[in-house]
């Protein structure tokens, strides 16, 4: 476990993951004046931490092994599900979602079923996608370029 926390491959995937984690708390603070704890291990928002965390992957391989690499394109391949699954089926269930908690409070009012909600912060806006993108690339290439 030790060789894996000072792999620099594993550091630049995994460090934008949790600055995008940080970076939604400071958004919503910033934006909403409410300090949210409960963002910092949760799913969808502003950046997607899932994007940040592939794309980091993606770049630290690319600068490391090459972009004609196997690994690169194993990257690329995993890279592009799960920003497909982040902006895409995940947005999806996100909508729908929101559409049966107001089915469920305008026909279940006061009936126990309207008491439960679906979450409905699970996928990402295509900006959420992009800017989680961003911050993995630019960290990851200035993480593996250092000195």
């Amino acid at each position: 476990m030790e060789g894996f926390l000072y792999n620099r491959i594993a550091q630049a995937t995994f460090l934008p993951w949790v600055a995008a984690q940080v970076l939604k708390v400071v958004i919503q603070l910033v934006w909403k004046r409410t300090l949210n704890i409960k963002l910092l291990t949760s799913a969808g928002g502003m950046p997607s931490s899932h994007a940040a965390m592939v794309w980091g992957l993606a770049t630290a391989i690319a600068v490391n092994n090459g972009t004609s690499s196997e690994l690169f394109v194993i990257a690329v391949v995993v890279l592009l599900v799960v920003t497909y699954d982040a902006a895409g089926i995940r947005r999806a269930a996100s909508i729908q979602a929101r559409i049966l908690n107001q089915i469920i409070d305008e026909l279940f009012q006061g009936h126990p079923l309207s008491e439960t909600r679906l979450r409905e912060l699970l996928g990402h806006t295509p900006i959420e996608v992009a800017a989680g993108a961003l911050l993995g690339i630019v960290w990851a290439y200035l993480w593996m370029t250092r000195t």
